[in-house]
């Protein structure tokens, strides 16, 4: 009986609730509407206070009302999760209203709501790609601001993000055996993310996806191959002495300059019998 009363009270509180807001829709009272949908969104009741401010949107366009109602409208977009819809409304807002005291928080918002469209690592990141270069504007435009920590935390998550990706699509190449786009994807990692907590991992596993890429090479090419995996293990032990890869890298180059002798004796035995 209990657990009815409270669905009963609930479910007129609700209908009550839709009525009332229904009684503000149908209103042509356009300065009441305006007050009841910015009671909505301080109340966080944001879908109702969106439904409001669109139909307000071209009613109050060009008065002294307008700023406000944009402002919020587009943070509506944004607490309803609807990034994209946000993107533009915050994108517009400081076209109409480039000199607003809240520029700046507008300009920091409009590149978060890129970093918040930003998928898994495996899929395509080209908002990742975009709040990256959102954020370095925003810091470049309001150097000075407090916001700029978070937005260089951001760039730092997005590029952690590419990084992800780009390795994954390394040890991909590397487990389908395609050992040479696998160095080229590895070496990239080295190149792009230098200071990366991964960096000896990234360079041990180029070594070591050129070395398979050297045995499976055909004969003519193979002495050239060893070479330059004998050539990138002094370069790994150069930026890496401590590394845990070390020893497994030792013993890759110890294998190529094994593999060069032999086809140097091959070859001089080929050219002695001819």
């Amino acid at each position: 009986m209990k657990n009815f009363f409270f669905l009963l009270v609930s479910a007129f509180f609700i209908l009550s609730c839709n009525q009332s807001f229904n009684k503000v829709l149908k209103s042509k009272d356009f300065d009441y509407k305006l007050t009841m949908a910015d009671k909505y969104y301080g109340a966080k009741k944001y879908n109702k206070a969106q439904q409001l401010y669109i139909e307000l949107f071209p009613i109050f366009k060009g008065t002294d009302k307008f700023e406000d109602l944009y402002y919020k409208y587009a943070y509506c977009a944004y607490y309803l999760r609807d990034y994209p819809n946000a993107e533009n409304l915050f994108s517009g807002y400081l076209g109409v209203f480039p000199n607003s005291q809240r520029a700046e928080e507008i300009a920091y918002m409009n590149s978060f709501t890129f970093y918040k469209q930003s998928p898994k690592p495996e899929l395509d990141q080209a908002n990742t790609v975009k709040a990256i270069g959102m954020m370095q504007t925003f810091i470049s435009n309001y150097p000075n601001s407090p916001r700029v920590k978070d937005a260089q935390n951001i760039i730092s998550l997005c590029r952690s993000k590419l990084e992800s990706k780009e390795f994954k699509a390394a040890k991909l190449y590397y487990n389908l055996s395609q050992y040479q786009a696998a160095g080229i994807y590895f070496s990239n990692l080295v190149r792009e993310y230098p200071d990366s907590e991964r960096g000896d991992e990234y360079m041990f596993m180029a070594l070591k996806s050129n070395f398979e890429f050297a045995e499976k090479s055909i004969r003519d090419k193979q002495e050239e191959r060893f070479e330059q995996v004998v050539n990138e293990y002094f370069d790994f032990v150069d930026r890496y002495p401590e590394s845990k890869y070390l020893k497994e890298a030792e013993s890759l180059k110890t294998q190529s300059e094994n593999n060069i002798k032999h086809l140097k004796n091959e070859q001089v035995k080929k050219t002695a019998s001819s």
